[in-house]
């Protein structure tokens, strides 16, 4: 797993499940600010950490479970300048922390495709690790539904969307039993969830992100037309090579898989070959 100072979480590598509720273990999470939606919102959903007003095109990144846009910060720096890379913040953690977590991904991808508009003005392409490929796989959707697909779609760490569910949920499971499924996702500082208090104050949105990804339905509808890049870490144990090939059937655009060394957050020590990758699919 991977924990940042603003504190994102481990990722979930589940795909279909009944939703037995919102809310961590020991009850449902309950936040009473009001959310802040629409289109005068855009800044508060894709903080830029660094805009480029003539870029050419917007690539948005969606974090996993438990992330925050944080995890994007530095992404830029290693993309062209054509590039302008806009991380999106899920409600309920770092500078939204006040805000009521989203369990729903209809709902979730509804938000961010209304706080997109005011950014359409340029040809976009989407970026999602595990959970967040299957929010940039859902947001795609929407935006062809819309008239303005992406040029591109990139899906890391995640089988295919219409893969059921392999593996127990673990969402409102009791706490020993989540920290072992969320060290068994690999990654780095693991140990930081052992502080009670890093705990408590992470606890509530990793367990609601695990309870959207573990909830996740495939709805049936025509496949996207556009490219799709596939990458995943060739030791990662919840996303086989059968697994990713089966993205080829969500899109009849060029499908392109590769693996990369390591295991479910080989995107963090790889992150320059990730990138390279995404230059040379936009170029």
């Amino acid at each position: 797993m991977s924990v940042q100072s603003s504190r994102p979480g481990p990722s979930s590598e589940s795909g279909q499940a009944g939703r037995p509720g919102a809310g961590s273990a020991s009850g449902p999470i309950k936040r009473t600010a009001p959310l802040r939606t629409g289109r005068s919102s855009w800044a508060t959903w894709f903080p830029a950490a660094k805009s480029r007003p003539f870029s050419r095109l917007r690539l948005f990144c969606f974090p996993h479970a438990g992330g925050s846009a944080a995890v994007y910060h530095q992404w830029h720096l290693g993309l062209s300048p054509a590039i302008e890379v806009r991380a999106v913040q899920y409600p309920g953690r770092a500078d939204r922390m006040s805000e009521p977590l989203i369990s729903d991904d209809a709902r979730m991808v509804s938000l961010v495709t209304e706080a997109m508009g005011a950014l359409l003005d340029r040809p976009v392409a989407l970026f999602g690790h595990s959970m967040g490929a299957v929010l940039a796989y859902e947001t795609a959707r929407a935006l062809r539904e819309l008239g303005t697909p992406p040029v591109h779609l990139f899906v890391s760490g995640r089988r295919a969307p219409q893969i059921p569910l392999r593996e127990e949920p673990v969402a409102h499971a009791d706490d020993e039993t989540f920290m072992r499924s969320l060290r068994a996702l690999g990654g780095t500082d693991a140990d930081v969830l052992d502080d009670p208090q890093i705990r408590e104050l992470t606890f509530p949105y990793v367990r609601n992100d695990f309870d959207l990804i573990e909830s996740y339905v495939h709805r049936d509808g025509p496949p996207l037309a556009c490219p799709v890049t596939v990458l995943a870490g060739d030791e990662d144990a919840q996303v086989t090579p059968e697994d990713v090939e089966r993205w080829r059937e969500v899109t009849t655009g060029e499908v392109t898989v590769r693996f990369l060394p390591g295991d479910h957050f080989y995107l963090v020590p790889r992150q320059a070959e990730v990138l390279a990758e995404i230059d040379r699919a936009l170029d």
